[in-house]
């Protein structure tokens, strides 16, 4: 289920028919898909996420768990739970640039 897509559309200043037309679709499909009336298929998704440039799993609200040992929770602080929801509000090259500057900060501090 592709969640958010009337947000994601909306941050770019779409409308239905301008997201249609860019991913060789109709305006029909992009209400039908924002009503959870019908999902879209793989090359659908495909484009969708390329537009707006972000991925599949976060097209469709899919956040993959990271190896946690069983015996052991993974807590995050609100401060960590903030940081997450911000970078995912990143485009791709965004996100690609502050990794880059972290990547670079952590390098010099060593």
């Amino acid at each position: 289920m592709v969640k958010n897509l009337r947000s994601f559309r909306l941050s770019k200043g779409l409308s239905q028919q301008q997201l249609a037309t860019a991913i060789g679709s109709t305006q029909q499909s992009i209400n039908k898909y924002e009503n959870h009336a019908t999902e879209p298929d793989i090359q659908t998704l495909i484009r969708l996420a390329d537009c707006f440039h972000i991925s599949i799993d976060e097209l469709v609200g899919h956040s993959p768990q990271p190896d946690v040992d069983p015996g052991k929770a993974l807590i995050l602080s609100k401060e960590e739970i903030l940081l997450i929801q911000n970078r995912r509000k990143l485009s791709r090259s965004e996100r690609d640039s502050i990794r880059f500057i972290l990547e670079n900060y952590l390098k010099n501090k060593a």
